[in-house]
């Protein structure tokens, strides 16, 4: 694995790691599908363990025996990479404070990969089940994930975390909605966004026969006066299996909620009770009470 120490930090090939935003590294000519960062070693694994090929690498030097490691493991290590008449894998070092300088911030556990993009899924097959992800060969009860217009990353990685953690399916992303591979979102989403099968979707006239051919219910988190109760909705949902064994959940986005045309496709729309007059959770916090009421 060569490694590369740091000495002049406006290094042209150290641009990816300090001068690009998320927009720019997407849209890097140089990759076929762009770029996106993977911050800490945890995440890192993760990205290699999905197949994303990594570009090159910025470490501490405590963390290269660990990254060569990951490298080999994941058939990105030299030996391979020779083999596939590839170079190896750049791994830029230096000194904890030498990164900090470039980055602008410390190091989460030492490591940050730039990964090459992966071929984006197709919204069916996340819908079907037919995705690397699905064991099951797309059969069987579901639960997917439909997120609307929103546009905080930290709220799309903290959505993905959850979806991650209490058993979603999919997730379908409709137009401006942020990128899942922003640098917070993967970072927020300790990674999952690489793990859970996720497609763009189109608007709600496509969607929604997609959704309702294939099966499914479409329950939308909505403040409404039609809305019934979470717990409510959960207490059918747990007494019909049959009815509720596909189920799409919405959320909207933070300011204006679910668009008109979710609200008329929904089957059911949705309310969290509050208390001490709120009138809401914020967007990520409401998507992780509803998946686990209705896992």
């Amino acid at each position: 694995m060569p490694t590369i120490e740091l000495h002049d930090l406006d290094d042209p090939r150290l641009s990816d790691f300090a001068r690009l935003t998320d927009s720019a590294l997407r849209r890097r000519i140089d990759s076929e599908r762009g770029l996106y960062l993977a911050e800490s070693k945890f995440v890192f694994e993760r990205a290699l363990a999905a197949g994303h090929a990594p570009r090159s690498v910025l470490a501490e030097r405590s963390a290269l025996p660990e990254v060569g490691f990951l490298l080999t493991a994941a058939g990105f290590g030299d030996a391979a990479r020779e083999q596939a008449g590839l170079p190896p894998v750049p791994v830029f070092t230096g000194d904890a404070a030498v990164l900090e300088r470039l980055t602008g911030f410390e190091l989460h556990h030492g490591v940050i990969g730039c990964m090459n993009r992966p071929a984006p899924l197709d919204a069916a097959d996340v819908i079907a089940g037919r995705t690397a992800a699905d064991a099951a060969g797309g059969t069987g009860r579901r639960r997917l994930v439909v997120i609307e217009g929103v546009v905080d990353p930290t709220n799309v990685g903290l959505i993905f975390r959850s979806a991650g953690a209490l058993g979603a399916d999919g997730i379908l992303l409709t137009p401006r909605t942020a990128d899942p591979l922003y640098r917070r979102a993967v970072r927020m989403s300790m990674g999952t966004v690489l793990q859970v099968p996720w497609a763009h979707v189109g608007g709600w006239r496509e969607l929604g026969p997609q959704l309702h051919d294939a099966g499914y219910h479409v329950a939308t988190l909505a403040l409404d006066e039609r809305s019934v109760t979470l717990d409510e909705f959960a207490e059918q949902v747990r007494s019909m299996p049959a009815r509720f064994d596909r189920l799409a959940l919405v959320l909207g986005s933070e300011g204006y909620g679910v668009s008109d045309a979710c609200l008329r496709t929904a089957d059911t729309l949705v309310e969290i009770p509050m208390a001490h007059g709120i009138d809401s959770l914020n967007v990520a916090a409401s998507s992780a009470v509803a998946m686990w009421a209705l896992r």
